[in-house]
């Protein structure tokens, strides 16, 4: 098993040069975000018809190609580096193999994103006029997924095409942005929490949001994440307040929090998932992290805590969404169903160790790799999913107000 942690953090290190997936798709700062937040226009509307959207709201129809389903076998999905099943030996993907050998489809599987801005900000002006990107499924992280649905970007998924959608997970399928899962679909996820180490905080645990803000033994030797929803969403939380429904002034407030531990010195900086050296240094006793870097640094340092606090904590997905104009849509939903039986996923989360999506994978992982179905940061047992939320989907409005407090915050 340390072995395979050991290529799992190897290969991280060499598609990232040090810097987890998680850190490429949330470490970009307030600012990217503030600058993006405007940048969305509506999806191209023919007839200018409407409909219901996730969250009740009128929202664009996504403009369909025709579906060539039954007469290409074949399906373009681009997606995160080093996120999907291979095998170390061939360098061959074991899971897409299996699909076009049941299928007859060929996966096209392009690992062309990098980052949730970049990404928008090459496929947009194709969506907004009516265009095919040249893909047919793609996983974007919550708040993306959240603004091409509204923008109206999205192809609702056909659900006879997806029988598996049963198996999302309870937490995962009752989101905000996306009511009952139907624009969306989770691929991977993870939690965001606290990490500790022990030899800096006088062998203290370190388990609240309150101790890290507060605490006068970790003052000058916290940090905490350059992404809003994160950061935000763990004070909100630890204020007594839910991610699916708060307000604009539950989120100042939690700004405020966090700006009168930063002025008292409690805290030091704001880090993408830079905050591994320093933690396993002692150089910071404590920060907000992300579950996917934590199995790794705790591979090399086993003396390192993680908690998930009581009051809550966010759990993040990247999520399929198939694009308006995708030419072969019955296929990626035939790809989306594939990976919704257990079996499949948990040879997925057996390799890229994230937290499945997908209900009846840890009695599979309990047979095949024990010891990743024992590790609670990937396999979290009901009660601790209980107490994970999603952050909510924001109006273009708010992602532009949010950004631009919690980018002043950052700053300096």
């Amino acid at each position: 098993m340390t072995d395979r942690y050991d290529n799992l953090a190897f290969r991280a290190a060499l598609a990232r040069g040090t810097v987890s997936r998680r850190g490429v798709v949330l470490g970009l700062g307030g600012l990217g975000m503030a600058a993006l937040a405007g940048c969305g226009v509506k999806g191209r509307n023919p007839g200018g018809t409407t409909a219901a959207g996730p969250g009740g709201g009128a929202a664009p129809v996504a403009s369909a190609a025709p579906d060539l389903s039954a007469n290409e076998k074949v399906v373009n999905w681009s997606n995160w580096p080093e996120y999907i099943d291979v095998d170390d030996k061939t360098q061959q993907r074991p899971s897409l193999d299996e699909f076009k050998k049941r299928t007859g489809i060929t996966v096209n599987y392009t690992e062309d994103y990098n980052d949730n801005d970049e990404f928008y900000a090459k496929v947009r002006p194709l969506l907004a006029a009516g265009k095919d990107t040249g893909r047919d499924l793609w996983c974007s992280t919550d708040w993306m997924a959240a603004r091409m649905i509204r923008q109206g970007f999205v192809q609702k998924i056909d659900l006879e095409n997806f029988p598996n959608h049963a198996n999302i997970e309870d937490t995962l399928i009752t989101v905000e942005f996306d009511p009952g899962r139907l624009y969306s679909v989770p691929w991977q996820s993870g939690f965001t929490g606290i990490a500790y180490n022990p030899k800096a905080t006088g062998g203290k645990k370190v388990e609240s949001v309150d101790q890290l803000l507060t605490d006068p033994a970790l003052k000058g030797k916290v940090t905490l994440l350059t992404e809003m929803r994160d950061t935000v969403g763990l004070v909100l939380m630890a204020m007594g307040k839910k991610l699916e429904d708060f307000t604009e002034a539950d989120f100042m407030a939690a700004i405020d929090e966090i700006k009168k531990a930063k002025d008292a010195g409690q805290i030091k900086g704001f880090t993408g998932n830079e905050y591994g050296k320093p933690l396993s240094s002692g150089d910071t006793a404590a920060c907000f992290a992300w579950t996917g870097d934590v199995v790794q640094l705790q591979a090399d340092n086993p003396t390192l805590g993680y908690a998930l606090p009581k009051t809550g904590f966010p759990i993040w997905s990247d999520n399929f969404i198939i694009p308006a104009m995708a030419r072969h849509k019955k296929n990626a939903e035939m790809l989306i169903n594939y990976y919704y039986e257990p079996e499949v996923m948990a040879k997925v989360v057996d390799y890229v160790n994230y937290i499945s999506p997908c209900r009846g994978t840890k009695a599979i992982l309990a047979k095949e790799d024990p010891e990743v179905a024992k590790n609670p940061l990937i396999v979290p047992d009901e009660k601790t999913l209980a107490s994970a939320h999603v952050f909510r989907g924001l109006t273009a409005a708010e992602e532009t107000k949010f950004s631009q407090a919690f980018s002043e915050l950052t700053a300096g």
